[in-house]
């Protein structure tokens, strides 16, 4: 999967996500630190990559639709300590299926994983019959 973490996530994820055979980009390793969300978003999504966060700006479904770009994963802990967002997502990306995470807009939390999907069936107005 291509990756884009977020200036909210530890630097030692990416060499992390890296050993379990991830594309990882950073934003602070390509010199956006303080961008625009909209800045961070744009090349994140002409890269298709799949972005980490901690960032709620990218929490809404509306504005980042399922099925409308490479992914978003939210994490959301009550202690945000990197030591605790490192063992959060590494253990995500252990122990889930995070190729069906593509294009989803995904949170997490120490306990929970919500995947909003897109809906793949065409709808009755576009034609489709039971």
């Amino acid at each position: 999967m291509k990756i884009k973490l977020d200036e909210n996530m530890p630097i030692r994820l990416a060499g992390l996500l890296e050993l379990l055979g991830h594309d990882v980009q950073t934003v602070r390793e390509e010199g956006m630190e303080g961008q625009l969300d909209e800045s961070i978003w744009e090349i994140a999504q002409k890269e298709f990559r799949f972005l980490i966060t901690q960032d709620l700006d990218f929490s809404d479904a509306r504005r980042y639709a399922s099925g409308t770009h490479g992914g978003i994963l939210l994490i959301r802990l009550r202690i945000p300590k990197r030591a605790a967002l490192i063992r959060r997502v590494v253990e995500l990306f252990q122990q889930e299926d995070v190729s069906q995470w593509e294009g989803c807009l995904v949170s997490a939390t120490e306990n929970k994983v919500r995947a909003h999907r897109a809906n793949r069936l065409p709808s009755r107005a576009q034609g489709y019959k039971d």
